[in-house]
């Protein structure tokens, strides 16, 4: 059966013929009304699939790695757009005016700019997911490290040549990994309740503190913990709902005991114009002390029903 095979093979006419990787001039992308339509038909028809059955209670789980799927193809467009980028530096520093170089430096630009154009169709398609993510969980989807970057925002106009590229690389990169506007503070730690209705009525007084706030500081910038098992993941929900950027200060645990207290430092040397406190532990407490002596206004909601 063996030799058969490589009779065959050896028969075929393999002149001329090469496998080359997909062109990079390929500008053709999905459209939005294509990229809603579809992942929303597949995210219904796969969770309907787990709906009354043993794996419902691993939704959540498969949920965020739909999303992540898109994550991860953006991140990997994202490094290509590096590498490319790096490309063109070098080659702009060896200019010698010839019809090869010119050459060469337009193919890597090109190079750059499809695998730019990837990247945001990838990171449309993440957050087309991750709003359905939370529908479906009730909570805003993140990368278990990182952050969650959104380089369509500032788009303007296309590039034309090398050095206008890289230069709107760099601003467009800035742009995705700087929030701008007025830092609002949310602080609070996990509560447990007795029924779902005190668990629903206190998750109301979040949000409804929340937009109180918003409507004294409509640039806010929300800036948490990103606990995911806490009060944070509330304020994480709200912020996503009414599409208001989040700045999120994860605990360093190299810093052992004393991460909290250099989280409090680092939120509040932003300057924040309110501090909003819900029911936490010790470090929470000194960040409204702290909060206080620097004279920025405190939401205080630290009763045990967050009134």
């Amino acid at each position: 059966m063996y030799d058969t095979f490589i009779d065959h093979l050896a028969g075929l006419d393999l002149s001329g013929f090469s496998i080359k990787p997909a062109p990079f001039t390929q500008t053709d992308l999905p459209c939005d009304e294509a990229i809603n339509q579809t992942l929303a038909g597949a995210w219904s028809d796969l969770f309907a699939m787990f709906a009354d059955t043993a794996l419902e209670a691993d939704a959540e789980d498969i949920a965020w790695g739909f999303v992540n799927l898109f994550h991860r193809a953006a991140s990997r467009k994202s490094s290509r757009l590096d590498r490319a980028s790096d490309e063109i530096r070098a080659l702009l520093a060896s200019a010698d005016g010839s019809e090869i170089h010119s050459s060469n430096l337009d193919e890597q630009v090109a190079r750059a700019q499809a695998a730019e154009a990837s990247m945001i169709a990838f990171e449309q398609m993440r957050e087309t997911a991750a709003a359905l993510y939370l529908d479906e969980i009730g909570s805003s989807w993140k990368p278990m490290s990182g952050s969650r970057p959104n380089h369509s925002a500032k788009i303007t106009s296309a590039v034309v040549d090398a050095r206008d590229f890289l230069r709107t690389r760099a601003e467009r990169r800035r742009a995705a990994h700087s929030p701008e506007g007025t830092p609002i503070v949310f602080a609070g730690g996990r509560s447990s309740f007795a029924t779902t209705d005190e668990a629903k009525a206190f998750a109301e007084t979040v949000w409804a503190t929340l937009d109180k706030v918003y409507d004294q500081v409509p640039d806010m910038l929300i800036v948490h913990g990103g606990d995911s098992k806490g009060v944070d993941r509330l304020a994480a929900s709200w912020a996503e709902r009414r599409d208001i950027q989040q700045l999120v200060f994860s605990l360093d645990r190299r810093l052992g005991a004393r991460a909290g207290f250099k989280r409090n430092e680092q939120m509040l040397s932003l300057k924040p114009r309110y501090v909003i406190a819900f029911p936490g532990n010790g470090v929470l407490e000194r960040l409204v002390i702290e909060a206080k002596a620097q004279r920025i206004t405190v939401v205080d909601r630290r009763c045990p029903t967050g009134g």
